[in-house]
């Protein structure tokens, strides 16, 4: 971490930025790291904001996982994808480093817009599981090479879950198994490649405070606002987001 770090400004920020995608994840089931990495990576280095969401994104996760009793069959219908998410996101790291650089900022951007332009559309893709068995690992390997650059674990996997017909509570499930397995492999991932020093597990930990408060308070929210309408605020507000990153990089 750099020493902008020790600035309570720098931190002050970066719980703001935790409190408002805990916000975003309660809500929509989605969104914690994508919200996270957009906006600590305008100020830090992608880098330095993947290792910031490892722990607030894996517990967040985790809670999304449950409830326990449709955990396997759940689990079972996107084993697949999980295994290439692993071997995505390892190669990844392995072959292309961890997110640094100019050039991951303009791959975050893109991979922003892509999301949002693909949601906003409201189109559905429809997979069966006949052709899950073989589509669900390519969708994970592509999804692990996306987070070993960019640190956002949306693109393509929630496309693809959405495509596979679950049930609202059953597809908030397997986003949070597949967001659990992209956080753990990230941060081993980062870990190996020297981007995740024990230094940044504490900073990690404190962004769990906020992240988790805002989930508590988005869960709150979505009994009582139009979730539809806030959903479509949140993908704008990541289009335009990606746009400016692109921009930003690329002048």
């Amino acid at each position: 971490m750099t020493h902008s770090n020790d600035l309570p400004s720098f931190w002050a920020a970066a719980a703001a930025v935790f409190l408002l995608a805990g916000v975003i994840k309660g809500v929509i089931g989605l969104g914690l790291p994508t919200v996270s990495m957009a906006l600590l990576a305008l100020w830090m280095s992608p880098v330095q904001a993947a290792a910031l969401l490892i722990v607030p994104s894996l517990v967040t996760n985790i809670w999304q996982t449950g409830p326990r009793a449709t955990f396997m069959p759940v689990l079972r219908r996107i084993g697949g994808m999980q295994v290439g998410v692993v071997i995505g996101t390892l190669g990844g790291a392995l072959w292309l480093g961890v997110p640094a650089g100019a050039w991951a900022s303009v791959a975050l951007g893109v991979a922003l817009l892509l999301y949002a332009g693909w949601s906003l559309t409201g189109r559905q893709l429809h997979v069966s599981d006949a052709q899950a068995r073989w589509l669900g690992p390519l969708v994970g390997v592509v999804t692990g090479l996306v987070t070993a650059v960019t640190g956002v674990f949306a693109v393509p996997a929630v496309p693809y879950l959405q495509a596979l017909g679950f049930q609202r509570d059953a597809l908030i499930q397997a986003m949070g198994i597949s967001f659990t397995t992209s956080t753990v492999v990230l941060a081993i991932g980062l870990a190996g490649n020297g981007g995740y020093p024990m230094s940044a597990v504490g900073a990690s930990l404190a962004m769990l405070v906020p992240a988790v408060g805002g989930m508590v308070l988005g869960t709150w929210l979505r009994k009582r606002l139009p979730v539809a309408v806030f959903r479509r605020c949140f993908l704008v507000g990541l289009a335009l987001l990606g746009s400016y990153m692109v921009v930003r990089a690329l002048a």
